[in-house]
């Protein structure tokens, strides 16, 4: 495929977007990426559906080293603590794993092929009977400043998970449902400075924001089915939205008939919209979505933006178009 650019965004938040940034070696099957993250050296880690299931590669785009081969059900989300820790998120697995950046595992939480039992019968959300320990298709995690790690939890539950750095289950919180503290999918998460945790509400279509302890601050609804999010050092938030052009859930329709499709906001710590683009006019083109599942910010300001092409085209890549499954947007 032709490597693309082009300029998107506006004022300070301006970018290159790159698709096709990633330089793939022919003997590496890809199918989608579903997560992406950097490292202390902003080499970047590609979580994907591929039979290099984490795909490493230089802030150039060339590749590193790849490793988890045979180890995971279906690769769902990446997060890269400060120490270089590697999480992963397992969702049909109903694992959450912590790996060195090499691939050695650390640890794993859950039991492999046992979900917890919240009545859900699929991956759909709308089974869900009621809220249930870990884990049920767990979906993300991010670690606090203080080292506790919180985890969404997820297409077969409605819950937030809090653990110790050694993997102790603290407390959880939340039911289905779309009042204050309950969830419908709760897809992405991250925890700021000092302490508050993001959940990205995605069927809800909204941010809520919490307490290290769970208790409910506010929530935030200029959103289109946030997937996930990332929070950079002054608080400035940017998320991933799905949109409603695609991986819509059977039997469902979008809010209107010109509902947007996938995009990035960036949002200030307020929650006041600081600049926003793609939506999904022009999907297969860089700078603009299809299925927007991940997102992260490098060390230079640069944002790298993974999409499920095939998932949330029913399983196949959709005919017609060249789509991308992972964007570099280089400030500019």
């Amino acid at each position: 495929m032709k490597h693309q650019e082009q300029p998107v965004g506006s004022g300070e938040f301006s970018y290159l977007a790159s698709s096709n940034w990633a330089q793939w070696p022919d003997d590496w099957t890809l199918s989608e990426v579903t997560a992406v993250a950097t490292d202390s050296q902003d080499r970047v880690f590609v979580f994907n559906r591929g039979d290099h299931p984490v795909a490493v590669f230089d802030p150039g785009g060339k590749p590193q080293f790849a490793w988890g081969a045979g180890l995971f059900v279906r690769p769902h989300g990446i997060w890269i603590g400060p120490d270089d820790a590697v999480y992963l998120t397992d969702d049909l697995d109903h694992t959450v794993h912590k790996f060195t950046p090499k691939g050695e595992r650390i640890w794993t939480l859950g039991t492999s092929g046992q979900p917890s039992d919240t009545g859900a019968t699929s991956v759909d959300f709308r089974t869900i009977r009621q809220a249930g320990p870990p884990f049920h298709y767990p979906t993300n995690l991010a670690p606090a400043p203080s080292g506790d790690l919180y985890i969404s939890d997820g297409y077969g539950n409605a819950r937030i998970h809090k653990f110790s750095a050694d993997g102790r289950l603290m407390f959880s919180w939340g039911e289905p449902g779309s009042g204050p503290g309950q969830f419908h999918v709760p897809h992405g998460i991250a925890v700021d400075a000092a302490g508050t945790v993001y959940v990205a509400d995605r069927e809800n279509s909204r941010l809520q924001l919490f307490s290290p302890e769970g208790a409910f601050l506010t929530e935030w609804k200029d959103l289109a089915r946030p997937c996930d999010l990332v929070i950079d050092a002054v608080g400035r938030v940017y998320v991933a939205e799905l949109g409603y052009r695609a991986g819509m859930w059977p039997g469902t329709v979008p809010p209107h008939p010109n509902a947007t499709g996938g995009r990035v906001s960036i949002f200030d710590a307020s929650g006041r919209l600081l600049a926003r683009f793609g939506g999904g006019e022009n999907p297969s083109e860089p700078g603009d979505f299809f299925a927007p599942h991940d997102i992260w910010l490098d060390s230079q300001g640069s944002l790298y933006v993974s999409e499920v092409i095939r998932s949330a085209a029913g399983g196949k890549k959709p005919a017609g178009r060249d789509y991308h499954t992972l964007q570099k947007f280089v400030k500019i």
